[in-house]
């Protein structure tokens, strides 16, 4: 979302570090190319306004006037205030409460507010080990309450039905008693939302609130709507109350503005965000960690965080000993894809990373590198067994009959069995390299 910001606010840096110091002129200059970006994304006026003058004034410092790197020094000053912006630091959930915890997820129709109850609860359910149920109280829309029943099945959360389908106060005051009696520790309650914020929905929240006792409102704003995004968290927020905001779609094609404004303007935290459809795809919101993003220097702590949580420490360590002692497989090399897919999709991992940002918005050099993958598992999997353990009796006919059965040619074959075999050569060299870094010039 945030890739037209980040380009723009880049191509500034690059200007300043050509100056050997900061000056009142080449900041001036850097700052007014940056707040036109800004607003040209939808950032708020005010919070452009605000966060310019205070890089502006900080930037201008003696200590900055006389530091070795200026141009280094003011991205840093960028990033802490883009992070104070943001939020300074992430927001726990208000759930270390007698139980059940109760979570009202509200929002207009269509921000997502029902797959976000569901991911949450997953979220709940997987990261913070809890026992979370879920129900609707949206008996506006029958498809909401079937969609969520569907989306508990898939994330094996327990759904609370209602008999009653015309008073959302008797289903919100029915779950709450059905998720006590059956031992769940956090309730989230899907509401109903509307296209345009109305009075008879503030009423409705407003009334459940007072009936039940909440703990966390959570309020789901859609990304892609840019301002109007901003008007429908500060009516929310003056009207109903809300502890917090989980931004939907930031995988998407905006501007990424209001996403940038909505903690400012609500003076509320960002708790969570979403970026994809399936159900784990919600992330806590981590506001340096964005921060860092934004200015195209990568999130490794999120990263390896992913990593840690799709690949066992046991399975790492094996496949460390395998590539130590040169025997890595092709079925190794699958399950090593196989890895790599469960951390995200390809452009989010290597976005992740820092520097290569860049790259990771070159929609055809991922959609190739993607096809290219897809290529690999099709190939390995059309082996035998035996074929997969040991490439070495891969011989033509072999190699004709894989690239019939996986749909590829025989030189896609040739091809990956090469970079198969430069993957070993290179794992195998690693302890030399260790041992002595000119050994690498025999690579």
């Amino acid at each position: 979302m945030f890739n037209k910001i980040t380009d723009k606010i880049n191509s500034s840096f690059k200007k300043l570090r050509g100056n050997s110091v900061i000056s009142s002129s080449n900041v001036e200059e850097t700052l007014k190319e940056i707040r036109l970006s800004l607003l040209e994304a939808d950032v708020n006026y005010k919070v452009v306004k605000e966060l310019i003058d205070k890089i502006k004034a900080k930037s201008l410092g003696k200590d900055v006037l006389n530091s070795v790197s200026p141009a280094e020094q003011f991205i840093k000053i960028f990033n802490d205030e883009l992070t104070l912006l943001l939020g300074d630091k992430s927001s726990d959930l208000n759930i270390k409460v007698k139980p059940p915890a109760v979570i009202m997820i509200i929002g207009l129709q269509g921000s997502g507010k029902t797959t976000t109850s569901a991911k949450l609860a997953k979220y709940l359910k997987d990261k913070l080990k809890r026992n979370p149920s879920l129900v609707s109280i949206d008996i506006y829309r029958p498809a909401a309450v079937e969609q969520l029943k569907i989306l508990s099945k898939q994330g094996k959360i327990t759904f609370i039905d209602n008999e009653e389908k015309s008073d959302v106060i008797k289903i919100a005051k029915n779950a709450y008693e059905q998720s006590y009696n059956i031992g769940s520790d956090t309730l989230i309650i899907d509401t109903a939302g509307r296209l345009q914020i109305d009075n008879q929905m503030i009423e409705e929240l407003k009334n459940i609130k007072s009936s039940i006792n909440i703990h966390e409102t959570l309020l789901v704003i859609d990304s892609m709507i840019g301002q109007e995004a901003l008007n429908v968290a500060n009516i929310f927020n003056k009207e109903i109350g809300i502890d917090g905001l989980v931004l939907t779609k930031l995988d998407g094609d905006a501007r990424g503005g209001a996403a940038l404004s909505a903690k400012y303007i609500t003076d509320r935290p960002i708790k969570f965000y979403g970026s994809g459809e399936s159900l784990d795809t919600i992330e806590v919101f981590h506001p340096e960690r964005m921060a860092s993003r934004i200015l195209g220097m990568g999130d490794v702590v999120s990263l390896v965080e992913k990593a840690s949580e799709s690949v066992s420490t046991e399975d790492a360590k094996k496949l460390s000993k395998k590539l130590k002692n040169n025997n890595f497989t092709l079925n190794d090399f699958k399950s090593a894809i196989s890895s790599m897919n469960k951390i995200g999709s390809l452009k989010n991992t290597i976005s992740m990373i820092p520097g290569m940002g860049k790259l990771s918005q070159d929609e055809n050099a991922m959609n190739k590198a993607n096809d290219e993958l897809k290529k690999t598992v099709a190939i390995i999997n059309s082996m035998t067994p035996l074929e997969r353990e040991n490439h070495t009796i891969l011989d033509g006919s072999r190699r004709r009959r894989i690239a019939s059965g996986s749909g590829t040619a025989v030189q896609d074959i040739n091809s990956l069995i090469k970079k198969f075999l430069q993957m070993k050569k290179m794992s195998k060299n690693m302890g030399s390299f260790k041992k002595n870094p000119k050994n690498i010039l025999n690579f």
